[in-house]
């Protein structure tokens, strides 16, 4: 399900590596309109909510296992009527899917570093510049592939990874970051061509999402060779209800289904 739609499902490819596969839960439904795939995963930056296919079966999913009270939810544009009813989407965005190959990246050269855990305090610094809260631990570093760009002693840009699947030879790259004061000189490129350059000794292929409203971060990327491949929905999600509602539900779903194996439910359109 998840090989012809790689660009979109980037994320859920490389939470099939066994170190992060043991902590995610993947849910398959099939409906009358197709299937759907839920994938619920926790680590260092937090839980995660990926979904994949139609919106019937994704409803049927959903209506028993939507996962933790609080995530960070993802979901094709389609899916969005389906997910608010299961979710208060406190903060959502229309994203833009990126995606840069070996044969079509742009490298640009510059002075930059490989970060690493004991840098974490100052990466926390510089990500709070504008107000927006970090919590970032040695561990959430060490496990991915960040750089940064300086000013003297000053880490004033970063950049960093998702995830990065050499099983699936594809990379997750975000959390590009440029201290306001420092705008505009190229950094984030400088910083992101780094941290792209770096995955493709284990990948074929890296994704990132931005706001398309950010022509400026948009321009950049292109000119590093990344081009314009969908659009997603991202954001933080409150699941609505109480658990009680899902566990009755899911009791009943397995009473209905125990002689088929599965879980069976009801979707009233």
């Amino acid at each position: 399900m998840l090989a012809p739609h790689r660009a979109y499902a980037a994320y859920a490819l490389g939470q099939l590596q066994s170190r992060l596969f043991r902590n995610s839960a993947w849910w398959l439904s099939r409906g009358a309109e197709g299937e759907a795939l839920v994938l619920h995963s926790r680590g260092g930056l937090g839980n995660a909510l990926f979904a994949l296919g139609t919106v019937d079966a994704l409803d049927a999913v959903l209506s028993l296992h939507p996962g933790p009270v609080q995530t960070f939810l993802t979901c094709q544009v389609h899916h969005l009527e389906t997910v608010v009813r299961h979710f208060d989407l406190r903060t959502h965005e229309s994203m833009m899917r990126m995606q840069v190959d070996r044969d079509t990246f742009l490298a640009v050269e510059g002075d930059v570093r490989r970060l690493a855990g004991r840098d974490v305090q100052e990466m926390n610094r510089l990500y709070r510049s504008d107000g927006t809260p970090a919590f970032y631990t040695a561990e959430n570093i060490d496990d991915a592939v960040y750089y940064g760009a300086y000013d003297g002693d000053r880490l004033v840009a970063v950049a960093g990874t998702h995830v990065v699947s050499a099983r699936d030879r594809i990379a997750v790259a975000g959390n590009v970051f440029t201290h306001p004061a420092y705008r505009g000189r190229g950094l984030g490129s400088l910083v992101t061509s780094a941290v792209t350059q770096h995955v493709f000794s284990k990948c074929q292929e890296v994704v990132l999402s931005v706001d398309p409203r950010n022509v400026a971060a948009v321009r950049a990327y292109r000119r590093l060779g990344y081009r314009d491949v969908g659009r997603l929905i991202e954001g933080a999600a409150v699941r609505r209800g109480g658990s009680v509602a899902s566990f009755l539900r899911r009791r009943l779903a397995e009473l209905r289904g125990r002689r088929h194996g599965a879980e069976l439910v009801r979707i009233r359109t």
